[in-house]
């Protein structure tokens, strides 16, 4: 037990040293991050830790996570920390950009994406964030992924610069994707480490460390090529068995899925 307190120390300060560079580059000092540890603490305590069948109450939250009660008890009643809606801006525009990857009412007779009036018709703008977004109102939806950089608009003609979720301007919408993605590889790690091997998530790197200088812009470029078409065949596959994107499909219960070059739910 002692041994596995060490190797967890040690990766948490291997996973800190990043982190802390991006905390002091903008300017948070210590104590925004200690108040916010303590927060995270006592709400995934709250949640997360419970004894089945009995309310979760201040005293184990305590025993816990180690703070005093009258810690934990003034952390419960701080508002939960706002990530300023970046997780569903994402969510949003990722969505409209595989309609407009994979419909054919939105691609061209290549298969690739149309440049569309903002307004008019079926095969508008309009049309495709309300197919694939809900009733947010276009504009917004627009202004976000120009924001972004993902899209630009022109004389009213909206054309779709990145085939993916790249944020190129913004750095709410940059640190908003860093906060959702790094959790994500890390609930797929930690569910690997505590689950059997017969039921682990996919997750895999490939890397080498002899690619001689003049190679390197070639290998980088042919990665990123084959990584955008391997993520654009499985935005295919498994919007067929999205509800939101196919509202026929029957079934109980909602999941979350997905795979970046690891598979994660929650």
């Amino acid at each position: 037990m002692e041994s596995v307190k060490q190797a967890i120390v040690s990766t948490l300060v291997r996973l800190l040293r990043p982190l802390m560079q991006v905390l002091l580059k903008n300017n948070i000092p210590y104590g925004t991050f200690a108040d916010i540890a303590r927060w995270v603490y006592v709400d995934v305590a709250s949640r997360e830790f419970r004894v089945p069948g009995r309310k979760q109450t201040i005293s184990r939250i305590a025993t816990i996570t180690g703070l005093t009660r009258k810690e934990v008890r003034r952390l419960r009643e701080m508002d939960p920390v706002d990530d300023l809606g970046a997780a569903e801006r994402y969510n949003r525009a990722v969505r409209v950009i595989s309609g407009w990857l994979k419909d054919p009412g939105f691609t061209n007779e290549k298969g690739e994406p149309r440049i569309l009036p903002f307004e008019g018709g079926e095969e508008s703008f309009s049309a495709l964030v309300k197919a694939y977004s809900g009733d947010v109102p276009p504009r917004a939806i627009l202004d976000e992924m120009c924001r972004a950089g993902i899209v630009e608009m022109d004389d009213r003609q909206v054309r779709l610069l990145k085939r993916g979720y790249i944020v190129t301007k913004g750095e709410v919408e940059k640190f908003g994707v860093m906060g959702r993605d790094v959790s994500e590889f890390i609930s797929t790690i930690h569910h690997n480490i505590t689950s059997e091997p017969s039921d682990a998530f996919f997750q895999r790197k490939v890397s080498y460390d002899n690619i001689p200088l003049e190679l390197y812009n070639e290998v980088r470029s042919r990665i990123s090529a084959m990584a955008a078409e391997f993520v654009e065949s499985m935005d295919r596959l498994i919007s067929k068995y999205d509800r939101d994107a196919n509202p026929s499909i029957d079934g109980m219960g909602r999941k979350r899925l997905g795979i970046g070059v690891f598979y994660f739910e929650e």
